[in-house]
């Protein structure tokens, strides 16, 4: 796992400990940045579901302003946080050790671009996409990224419109505008 682009470029980045987290392999993560490379840099940048923080500190190498990294797991975010300070992002990231639907329940910020990652199969990425739609929390103008298998989870979404989906081996994006 690397940094692809931007101004920490080549960046190896810790890969997470076990079984648990299923990291975003750097052909599908290039892929997703090439995707929604018009809305980069922006201002604000939500990685739920975050694991090693890849697509957030990815996001901040290309130039975005702030992420928000949110994972429930205690070791995934000790990894993120250890690949944050060695690509010297400490002071573009805040880091939350909380479940996600409980973390879209409270927040109140808006965020330009959202990256959904969550473990495949339980129905969490269609029910964060409507969490985040029903508290407004992706700006105007703003793309949420959502990761899933080939063949699984669709969010069906009133105010964000799906503008691209692609699939890569076993792994399907999903991009949606509002």
């Amino acid at each position: 796992m690397r940094i692809i682009s931007g101004s920490r470029r080549g960046k190896k980045l810790l890969p997470p400990v076990g079984y648990d987290t299923r990291p975003t392999t750097d052909r599908v993560k290039e892929s997703v940045f090439n995707i929604i490379q018009s809305f980069i840099p922006s201002e604000r940048v939500l990685d739920l579901f975050a694991g090693s923080g890849a697509l957030g500190i990815e996001a901040l190498s290309r130039g975005c302003d702030h992420a928000v990294f949110i994972d429930g797991s205690r070791d995934a975010l000790t990894v993120c946080r250890r690949n944050i300070e060695n690509s010297r992002f400490g002071e573009k990231s805040s880091v939350i050790q909380i479940d996600a639907l409980k973390y879209l329940e409270k927040c109140t910020e808006r965020f330009d671009v959202i990256f959904l990652d969550p473990p495949y199969n339980k129905g969490l990425l269609t029910r964060a996409a409507a969490l985040i739609e029903k508290r407004g929390l992706l700006a105007e103008g703003g793309v949420m990224v959502c990761e899933t298998e080939v063949g699984g989870e669709v969010p069906s979404l009133e105010s964000t419109e799906l503008i691209r989906s692609a699939s890569y081996g076993k792994t399907s994006i999903l991009i949606y505008r509002r």
